[in-house]
């Protein structure tokens, strides 16, 4: 609850103070993927085809209940008009004698009404309908299977553009204090050059040098705006919001189980292969839905009716029980398609199935591999900056002794500051590979859950 209300301040008061202050806003990697997940238009979309898939299964259940109608009308009727023809009214008279009725009169009708209530119960539909529902509610459940699945996906697009603002920041960063050095060193040269104990020519190089490093800040700040942009837009921040990041955040070499450990827990914890188990079992009840229409169908009748139409008839209390039958015929010889189709689409997730297991197969071991990868990396490049130091160091002083030429001096300083950025990269990347490795069986929404607590 603590952490809900930090990420609400977090979206509603740091753009406002980002403005007042212009200053940078620490973020930490919990509150940016609990931004990046609140925020999601993809999650958004996912939890209302979750809602469509249970009102599907709604829909289904009732299919159980009875079918009621009511139906009545009013009429207003116009006095008729007739005309008996002479013979008719003659043969009317001769009627009226006989019976010694005094004759007879069309009575004056000007209005009818009536009202119909009906029930439908279904009791046998050949299992349509339970097989239906059981149908849909793994379809329903499939589908929650996919938001959690695309929250993984939320919450590494997270991590890896956290670790790209990271890694903008610290080139920026590491850049800016080389250019300081730079700066420095054409000042030295040019009181050395003023009292001729170096040429023009070194001079030049080490302004030329300058000039690189201020073009390579230049294109470092571009490449951190651009990462700032696209992070603001991923958590719902104003576009103007200035993000640092936390680099204790940034994990250096956590242990993680074994690949036989990892491909073990991915059985039960990747939510796209429990999403597909449960697609298969809905279309398994979807092939018994449809073999169903080859069954007649039994339901429970019943109606009420009464009508009412003055000075000529009267009817109330007509009630009608009964049990209707009903049996397409049709369906003996052109259901069979329908059964092949249905088959069909269980054989083509059952493929899918195994499909699916060899890509998880693949990611699992491509994910470890990385992550030792990376970290193999990050040894090298540890050495390589205490290489680089010892190689300026020894070149410096060699050339404050006249042993050493300007571009070893400046080629060493350069291999310093890319060694240096190596390092910053590779430290990301281990975070990267890391959580990648949760991705890809199904438990990084639960990692990073824990660590937040």
């Amino acid at each position: 609850m603590l952490k809900k209300y930090r990420v609400l301040f977090l979206s509603l008061v740091v753009p406002f103070f980002l403005h007042a202050q212009q200053k940078d806003t620490l973020i930490r990697l919990s509150d940016a993927i609990q931004l990046g997940l609140n925020n999601s238009k993809q999650l958004k979309t996912d939890n209302a085809k979750v809602e469509q898939a249970l009102a599907n299964v709604t829909i289904s259940k009732n299919a159980q209940l009875p079918n009621l109608s009511v139906s009545g009308a009013y009429y207003y009727l116009t006095k008729p008009n007739i005309n008996l023809s002479p013979d008719l009214k003659s043969n009317d008279d001769n009627s009226g004698d006989d019976n010694s009725s005094g004759g007879s009169s069309i009575p004056n009708i000007h209005q009818a009404v009536y009202g119909m209530l009906s029930a439908n119960v279904p009791i046998f539909q050949g299992g349509k309908i339970v097989n239906q529902i059981k149908s849909d509610q793994y379809l329903a459940e499939a589908t929650k299977l996919d938001v959690n699945n695309n929250k993984e996906q939320v919450i590494q697009n997270t991590i890896e553009a956290y670790c790209n603002l990271y890694k903008a920041i610290s080139t920026v960063k590491l850049v800016q204090e080389n250019l300081v050095t730079e700066k420095q060193r054409v000042k030295d040269f040019q009181n050395m050059e003023a009292n001729g104990i170096i040429a023009r020519n070194d001079l030049l190089k080490a302004e030329l040098q300058e000039s690189n490093v201020e073009l390579s800040l230049i294109e470092a700040e571009n490449n951190r705006k651009i990462a700032n942009y696209n992070f603001n837009i991923m958590l719902g921040l104003q576009d103007s919001t200035i993000i640092d990041v936390d680099s204790s955040d940034i994990i250096n070499n956590p242990e993680i189980p074994s690949l036989a450990e990892l491909e073990s827990l991915s059985k039960s914890n990747r939510f796209d292969y429990l999403a597909l188990l449960n697609r298969e079992k809905s279309a398994e009840y979807n092939t018994k839905v449809v073999k169903g229409n080859q069954y007649p169908s039994l339901s429970f009748t019943g109606g009420y009716i009464a009508a009412d139409i003055p000075k000529a008839l009267s009817i109330y209390n007509v009630v009608q029980v009964g049990v209707g039958l009903n049996y397409d015929l049709s369906s003996l010889y052109k259901n069979n398609a329908k059964v092949r189709q249905a088959k069909s689409q269980e054989a083509i997730l059952k493929a899918s199935e195994e499909q699916l297991n060899d890509n998880i197969h693949s990611q699992i071991y491509t994910a470890y591999n990385n992550y030792f990868e990376a970290l193999k990396k990050i040894d090298v490049y540890k050495i390589a900056i205490e290489q680089a130091e010892e190689n300026y160091r020894i070149t410096k002083n060699k050339y404050d002794n006249s042993l050493e030429t300007t571009t070893n001096l400046l080629d060493a300083d350069v291999a310093l500051l890319q060694a240096k950025i190596n390092y910053e990269y590779a430290r990301a990347d281990v975070a990267v590979s890391y959580n990648k490795i949760y991705e890809t069986i199904g438990t990084l929404n639960k990692r990073v859950s824990n660590l937040s607590k």
